[in-house]
């Protein structure tokens, strides 16, 4: 069962592309808070952080892809239940 994604156990969860931005907001909230501290383990931290946007905006971009792939190829999920893997 998905915790956090929809599926058929969990129709009221959410895309992929939503968590991950959700997750990306959430990070780019807390490096905004950070920036002005000069202390190098924040701007250690800070730099970890640019670097994980990056990776989250990649996810995200492949995420949507397969989204729209999916309702391209099998329309849009409406019921919760798998358009493939089932």
């Amino acid at each position: 069962m998905t915790h956090f994604l929809i599926s058929e156990e969990n129709p009221n969860g959410l895309k992929l592309e939503q968590i991950l931005s959700e997750i990306r907001n959430d990070i780019i909230h807390r490096a905004t808070r950070i920036m002005e501290d000069g202390r190098s383990e924040a701007q250690h931290v800070l730099d970890n952080n640019i670097k994980i946007l990056n990776f989250l905006n990649q996810s995200i971009a492949l995420a949507e892809d397969s989204s729209q792939k999916l309702e391209k190829s099998f329309g849009k999920s409406s019921d919760g239940s798998p358009r493939i893997g089932s």
